[in-house]
């Protein structure tokens, strides 16, 4: 059987993978908040999402998180009026990104705080586990 420490450890340690996978796609969607296509009419670049799912870690006994899929966002792009851009079709209009950064920031702080409490679990367990390690020498 692990040790509940160690386990601990491991579990977080799935939570910051799946968090850091979760803000590189959040940081890409905001960095692509304006990129348009390149020629008339073409498509332009296109949010992307992050599914996680529950595996069973056997040698854990526990569910822990991992990323299921990154995918597109289907919703519909929008269209300004922009004629002098090389991606406008013949009237002008503009598909621009489906990428709202408002909410794209709202994910991104709401990640970075799930990022930090999972290191937090971390940095308790390796202190409990040191503390175990001291009392077991008898310091």
């Amino acid at each position: 059987m692990i040790d509940p420490l160690q386990a601990s450890s491991r579990l977080a340690g799935a939570g910051l993978e799946a968090q850091s996978m979760r803000l590189r796609i959040v940081s890409e969607n905001i960095a692509n908040a304006q990129s348009t296509g390149k020629t008339a009419g073409s498509e332009p670049y296109a949010r992307k999402t992050l599914t996680f799912k529950s595996e069973l870690d056997r040698a854990l006994g526990a569910a822990t998180v991992r990323v299921k899929d990154v995918g597109v966002d289907q919703a519909p792009f929008q269209v300004e009026y922009d004629p002098g851009n090389p991606a406008a079709d013949e009237k002008g209009f503009v598909k621009m990104p489906n990428v709202n950064v408002l909410i794209e920031m709202a994910d991104m702080r709401e990640a970075n705080r799930s990022y930090e409490a999972n290191l937090q679990m971390i940095k308790q367990a390796r202190s409990m586990i040191s503390g175990m390690i001291d009392l077991l020498r008898g310091t």
